[in-house]
C-alpha cells in the first residue's frame, strides 16, 4: 500500500479562510481544472516519519520550507487504496512565487524523447468554497476537518485579544 503525506496551509482574508493549492503539472493534467487540484503532499516509505516525509513533500512542491507547528488533520484512503495524512499550517505566502520540483516522462507517447514537467505548474489561494470545487474528491474531507481545527483556533485566538 502506497501513502503519502502532505501539508495544507490555510491563511485568513478578513473572515474568509483560504487554502493553498496546487495544479499538477504535466499533459495529463493540462485541462483539468475542477477536480485537479491537490494538497502539496508526496510519497513516502513505511519507515519514514508521515510529519518528516510531509514537511520534505511541502518544500519540493512549493520552495518554501515550513517551521513551527503543524496541527494533524488524520488520515484518509482514497478510491486507489493509497493513505495520505495531511497537516495543517496557517501561513501566507505568494502563491505567485512559489516553484515546484519536476519529473521527467516519455512525451508525446511512444516518440522516444523526454520532456521535463514541473510536479506542480500553478498554486492559487481558495476559499473553502472553491477549494471544494477544485479539490480531488478524495482530499475534501480535509478542508471540513480543518475547518473544525481553525474555528477552535479563532474561538481562542479571540478570547486572548
Amino acid at each position: 500500500m502506497k501513502h503519502s503525506a502532505g501539508v495544507l496551509l490555510w491563511r485568513r482574508q478578513g473572515t474568509v479562510i483560504q487554502v493553498l493549492l496546487g495544479h499538477p503539472g504535466g499533459p495529463f493534467w493540462q485541462r483539468k481544472d475542477a477536480g485537479g487540484w491537490s494538497i502539496p503532499k508526496g510519497e513516502y516509505d513505511s519507515g519514514e516519519d508521515p510529519q518528516a516525509a510531509a514537511l520534505r513533500e511541502f518544500e519540493e512542491e512549493t520552495g518554501v520550507r515550513l517551521e513551527g507547528e503543524l496541527t494533524p488533520l488524520g488520515e484518509v484512503k482514497q478510491s486507489g487504496g493509497k493513505l495520505v495524512r495531511v497537516w495543517a499550517r496557517g501561513q501566507d505566502c505568494d502563491a505567485s512565487k512559489l516553484q515546484s520540483n519536476t519529473f521527467s516522462m516519455e512525451w508525446p507517447p511512444g516518440s522516444g524523447k523526454q520532456r521535463d514537467f514541473p510536479e506542480i505548474d500553478r498554486f492559487g489561494w481558495f476559499s473553502l468554497e472553491e477549494a471544494r470545487i477544485k479539490l480531488v474528491k478524495g482530499q475534501v474531507v480535509f478542508l471540513d476537518r480543518l475547518l473544525d481545527k481553525v474555528k477552535y483556533l479563532l474561538v481562542i485566538h479571540l478570547q486572548l485579544e
